[in-house]
Order: structure tokens, then sequence, then C-alpha cells
């Protein structure tokens, strides 16, 4: 089932209870669903790859907007940027994190044949392609460099 028919769906619930936190979140979503589909170029129909990389800036977009919230002191609209991660959240794979996403960094450093920080662009193109959708590129670009500067 495609992530536009799942949010359809999940909807449809969330006006029926009522619910306005995954109602905002939802609607978010498919407002950025139906940007994407109409753009200059687009196809018709969003592959699966397209609809976790829509989501993932949907989330990295609120995440850099908390960010700055809390900085600022707002916590009321803090609070909303937390509550809409967590609906978008849940339409994306499980994340890697911690030692999962340090295993998985090791084992592309190795396939690579990285040696030291000057590797570090090799080691981020080969984990930005198979950790899409897994991890995010903040994450990622920590663990690699930690792991080729040894700090």
């Amino acid at each position: 089932m495609s992530l536009e028919l799942k949010i359809m769906e999940q909807l449809k619930e969330a006006m029926k209870a009522k619910d306005e936190v995954r109602l905002r979140s939802l609607r978010a979503i498919k407002a950025a669903i139906l940007l994407a589909k109409t753009s200059e170029g687009a196809k018709d129909a969003l592959t699966e790859d397209d609809e976790i990389k829509l989501l993932q800036k949907l989330v990295k977009q609120r995440k850099d907007s908390l960010e700055i919230f809390q900085q600022q002191g707002r916590a009321d609209l803090a609070q909303k940027e937390e509550e809409e991660i967590g609906v978008m959240s849940l339409f994306l794979p499980k994340q890697l994190e911690g030692e999962e996403l340090k295993a998985a960094v090791q084992a592309i450093v190795v396939a690579v044949g990285a040696t030291g920080p000057a590797d570090m662009g090799k080691v981020m193109g080969a984990a930005s392609k198979q950790l899409a959708g897994k991890a995010d590129g903040k994450s990622i670009s920590a663990v690699v460099k930690e792991l080729l500067t040894g700090a």
C-alpha cells in the first residue's frame, strides 16, 4: 500500500477520533505528497524511495524548527513540532542508532578501504546510499568522523 493511501486512511481515522495532532501532521504529509506529485517534471506516482525521502525531509524540517524554538524559549511551538515529528516518524522505517549505526558504518569503512580522515568523502557517499532512510545524514557523518579520526 502506498504512503498516500495509508495517509488517507489515517486521516479519516484521525478525523473520526478528533485527534488534532495527528490531523495536523497527516495533512502536512498529504500536502507534501500532492506538491511532489504536481511539481514540474514529476512522475504520476511516487516510488517508495521518494516517499521515504519526502518524509525524512519533513521530519528534518521539524527537527530544525524544534531546535530553533527551544533556543528561543518557545515551548508551545516546540511541543507542536515534537508532536508532528512523532506522528511522521511512524511512517518511516526503523532508524539505526547507537551501536547498530556504528556497526553498519564500520562495515562500510572496511568495504571501501578507508584508512583516515582523507577518505571521509568516499565513506560518506557509500554510507549515504546504503543507509538512506535508515539514518539521517547528521548521525552518519558524526559516526564516520568518529571512526576515521579516532575521536
